[in-house]
């Protein structure tokens, strides 16, 4: 009795003790196989830099440099107690075509 179990437990791990695996289901194989196609087909990543346009650069920046020479006299009436009501729009704009022209340069 002892040895048939013995022998049966044998029988049952010997697969496990001489490095042999348990068979791969199909759809898992097929699976692996559409997974590495896929990877293969895929386009290189693009290294390429988009063109600046620098006529809409140079106009971006002569934009900003003008508001910004507006800002000081404007914050200069605020101490006297008058508001621009223009000037927070300006500061707005600013900010705006300050991003992007760092957007065109570093895209």
């Amino acid at each position: 009795m002892i040895r048939s179990t013995v022998c049966l437990g044998i029988l049952f791990c010997a697969p496990a003790l001489f490095g042999q695996s348990r068979p791969i289901p199909p759809g898992i194989r097929q699976a692996d196989q559409v997974d590495a196609q896929s990877q293969r087909n895929l386009p290189p990543p693009s290294n390429e830099r988009t063109t600046v346009d620098l006529a809409k650069l140079k106009h971006d920046a002569d934009e900003l440099a003008a508001l910004a020479q507006m800002v000081p006299p404007e914050i200069d009436q605020t101490t006297k107690g008058v508001l621009p009501k223009d000037l927070s729009e300006k500061l707005k704009r600013i900010e705006k075509l300050a991003k992007q022209l760092r957007n065109q340069l570093n895209p």
